[in-house]
This record gives C-alpha cells, sequence and structure tokens, in this order.
C-alpha cells in the first residue's frame, strides 16, 4: 500500500514541506493513519493485509491530496514536534520549526534550566511549542498566547490531550497587549513572517494554511517589528527571546544591522531562528 501510493504521489508532483519532504513519507503517513497502527512502527505491522475498506479510505485520502493539494497533516488531522503528538486542522499552521530541537536541548546553552520558571509562546497556533516547552521545564509555568480564537480552540484540545491545564494557560492577545506587565525568564515565538511577494508565489498546498498565520506586511517583518519594540518590557533579568523568521532571515538582517543577532543552526534541518539576550533586546533601536 505505501509503495503503490508512493508511486501514485510521485506522478502528481506535488510540494512538500509540511511535516514531510518527500512522497513515501506522505503515503505512509496516509496508510497508518487509516490503518490505526501504532508510531513509531513495528516491523510486524507491515505484514499486516489491508482490508477492502481501508484501501479504500486510503484511496480517498490520496485523491484529497492530489485533487486539493491538501497537505497530509489536515488530511489525517494528526502530527508530531518534538517527540509529542498533536490535533491539528486549518485552523492552524502545520508545525515544522525548527526550534523543536532548541526545546528537546532546553534551550542550552542559551539559559539555564533549573532557573526557568515563566515561559511565553507568542503566536502559540496549535499550542505545540508551548506544550512542548512544558513538557520540557515540568516546574515551569507557560503563557500560550495567539490573537485568533479559532487557533485557541486548537491549542485548547492539545493542552487537554496531554494534561497540561495546569500548568498552560492560553490567552487572546495581540502580540503582547493582553499580557499586562507579566515578565518572562524565556519568550519564543514563530510569528507570521511572510512578505506579500512570497506568499503569492507559495506553492497551492500553503493556502489551505490560514493567511494570518503566515502573512505579516509587504516584507514580512510587520510581526518581528512589534516583538523587537516589546520583547524587552516582558522578559527578565538574564531571560532570552527566541524567535523564527525564516525566509526572512536576510531582510531582519539588513533591516537591523545594529542587533546582534545569534543565528542558529540545527541538525535536522531548518534556519531562521535568532536568539538575543534581555539586555541585548533592551537595546534594540
Amino acid at each position: 500500500m505505501i509503495a503503490n501510493a508512493t508511486r501514485r504521489l510521485a506522478r502528481a508532483k506535488l510540494h512538500y514541506g509540511h511535516g514531510t519532504d518527500n512522497a513515501r513519507d506522505d503515503a505512509a503517513a496516509i496508510v497508518w493513519h487509516v490503518l490505526g497502527l501504532p508510531v513509531p512502527p513495528r516491523s510486524r505491522d507491515y505484514d499486516r493485509r489491508v482490508a477492502a475498506r481501508a484501501r479504500q479510505d486510503i484511496d480517498a485520502l490520496l485523491e484529497r491530496r492530489i485533487r486539493e493539494r491538501m497537505p497530509v497533516v489536515y488530511l489525517t488531522q494528526q502530527t508530531w514536534f518534538a517527540g509529542l503528538s498533536f490535533h491539528v486542522d486549518e485552523r492552524v499552521l502545520i508545525p515544522r520549526s525548527p526550534i523543536a530541537e532548541l526545546i528537546e536541548r532546553r534551550f542550552a546553552p542559551w539559559i539555564d534550566a533549573s532557573r526557568v520558571h515563566d515561559i511565553l509562546d507568542l503566536g502559540t497556533g496549535s499550542g505545540c511549542i508551548a506544550i512542548a516547552c512544558a513538557k520540557a521545564f515540568p516546574r515551569a509555568k507557560v503563557d500560550a498566547s495567539d490573537i485568533s480564537a479559532s487557533a485557541l480552540e486548537v491549542a485548547a484540545i492539545n493542552v487537554r490531550r496531554h494534561r497540561l491545564g495546569r500548568r498552560v494557560r492560553l490567552v487572546r492577545s495581540d502580540h503582547f497587549a493582553a499580557l499586562g506587565g507579566r515578565t518572562y525568564d524565556i519568550i519564543v515565538s514563530n510569528p507570521p513572517y511572510v512578505g506579500a511577494e512570497e506568499l503569492a508565489a507559495l506553492p497551492p498546498e500553503y493556502w489551505h494554511e490560514p493567511r494570518a498565520a503566515l502573512e505579516s506586511g509587504d516584507d514580512g517583518l510587520d510581526s518581528l517589528r512589534v516583538i523587537l519594540a516589546e520583547a524587552g518590557r516582558h522578559l527578565r533579568p538574564r531571560g532570552i527571546l527566541v524567535v523564527e523568521v525564516g525566509n526572512s532571515e536576510v531582510l531582519a538582517r539588513r533591516r537591523y544591522p545594529r542587533v546582534p543577532f545569534t543565528w542558529l543552526e540545527f541538525e535536522r534541518g531548518g534556519g531562521g531562528v535568532f536568539v538575543l539576550t534581555a539586555e541585548q533586546v533592551r537595546d534594540v533601536r
């Protein structure tokens, strides 16, 4: 089933980049979802016979993937981030940030994990970053904010799934507007960072995602401007700001030549993520 589905997807010349980067992984995700098999897979699972009804269900999802150019994560409504499972639908961006690696390392060496008590995930979407942070820092409380009420509905599903209602607080907020005078040891954000020209050129798969979660003004830096201007008031001494700007990294460097961004590299790929200390953020002009 996986081999046949892979050939079918490959012939359709689709775009990958929403949790998978090739046709075989998309095919496997669909087959595994329909058959309800465990993750990670067991060798004996591959010998399972596929019933006729399951074959029909797999074919139906493959047809939607091809005809609608729907990312496979929206078809299965299931994805993984930092080793954790999440519900995802078209109300939120599909998690794919390299920030997962930082969370798994508890943001080392940029901060001493033992003194992290409060974390803000700005623009939480599905809640994946906030929840992964709560798991990585079991003594910390996490605020997960988003301007979108529908995104927070999805985040609430995932908070309940991971039983973190006592430590992850969902807040509807336009950037820092509803956070009052709260301060944090870590502020982490994967905000919108796609410019108008880049957005118009994206493959059809991206048009299933919420536009507001992607687009950030003509140049893609509108959200970054707000974060750099306001984050300093919400960071504690020796705190850190971690932000992903993706392909807007080059423009961010150009627009803020005096800001001492530390741009990170990741073992599993991806980039466009910087770290600033609280002191550096407060010096931003």
